[in-house]
């Protein structure tokens, strides 16, 4: 039986849409565990996937472990699995990753779903013991994929673009905070040449007065008004010379051009920006099944 979103006109869905955009739809249940498959989809897939952690976890159960008990919550950015307890996220698997999702309908506790590894790129098959509320997660899955890509769609793209903007920000906040670094350093060092200076040109054992009308590296004050001056510091040192402003492009106190975030080219961005919307075109393109069939012929104690 198959429950394609083209086939759904009939049915309705058992949430808002509020409360899969807004916030989340927690359920209950054990996690059996998650196993690699070689095809994003099919009956057969998940089947032996079903079949293979069945009978791992029915052999964790005769030594004496019990079955992991998960919170999954899921909404239209993903489907979380936490510790009910904690809160930890143990995997955090994005909607569009998700290809398969299917239920057991001879056993009503069994769901599962398959999700493209982030990392890996390799194809999960994660299932679930639900306490016979199987379809229901199924469903919910669908219905936030659906809401998920309908959102997709509106946006056209403004999302994507706004994540490039903040990117942007982050890098040329970053390249301030290393200039800023560099700056201190050479601050540090011409503090410390100075002192030197002083020392060696001030008799032994002697305090050379200031005068009020330096500042504490021995210069005399820096106005803006008034232009470059050659006349030596009290010690008989020249100081540096100012440097010399550019009246072709404005620059900034760290001697770097004003950013604007909207006039920044293609290069600006991390390379990965547009790698993340080529993928969510796929995984969006290539859907959702959602499918209810018999995954294992041969019980191996469901209820493990």
């Amino acid at each position: 039986m198959n429950r394609a979103f083209s086939r759904k006109k009939d049915k309705t869905w058992m949430h808002t849409p509020e409360a899969l955009s807004k916030h989340y739809i927690p359920y209950n249940a054990k996690f059996l565990g998650s196993t690699e498959v070689e095809q994003p989809k099919g009956t057969e897939v998940v089947r032996d996937a079903v079949r293979k952690l069945k009978f791992a976890r029915h052999i964790k159960k005769s030594e004496g472990q019990k079955t992991p008990k998960v919170e999954l919550q899921i909404s239209i950015y993903g489907v979380k699995i936490l510790d009910p307890k904690t809160k930890e996220v143990q995997h955090n698997c994005q909607l569009h990753r998700i290809s398969f999702c299917a239920d057991d309908k001879t056993d009503k506790r069994i769901f599962t779903f398959i999700c493209k590894d982030s990392e890996s790129n390799k194809h999960l098959c994660y299932v679930f013991d639900s306490e016979k509320c199987a379809e229901e997660i199924t469903l919910t899955i669908g219905q936030a994929f659906d809401l998920a890509y309908r959102k997709f769609l509106e946006s056209g793209g403004k999302d994507v673009e706004t994540r490039k903007q903040i990117a942007g920000l982050q890098k040329r906040i970053q390249e301030l905070e290393t200039e800023n670094t560099e700056l201190k350093n050479k601050v540090q060092d011409l503090e410390n040449q100075l002192r030197r200076t002083q020392v060696h040109a001030s008799p032994a054992g002697s305090v050379t007065p200031k005068s009020p009308s330096t500042d504490i590296f021995d210069m005399v004050p820096f106005s803006p008004i008034s232009p470059q001056s050659s006349t030596p510091t009290r010690n008989g040192t020249q100081p540096p010379p100012v440097p010399s402003r550019s009246t072709e492009i404005k620059r900034d106190l760290f001697g770097a051009e004003p950013f604007d975030p909207f006039s920044c080219g293609a290069g600006d961005f991390p390379p990965d920006i547009q790698s993340k919307l080529d993928e969510m075109q796929e995984g969006f393109k290539m859907g959702l099944t959602l499918e209810g069939t018999v995954f294992c012929l041969d019980p191996l104690d469901s209820r493990c």
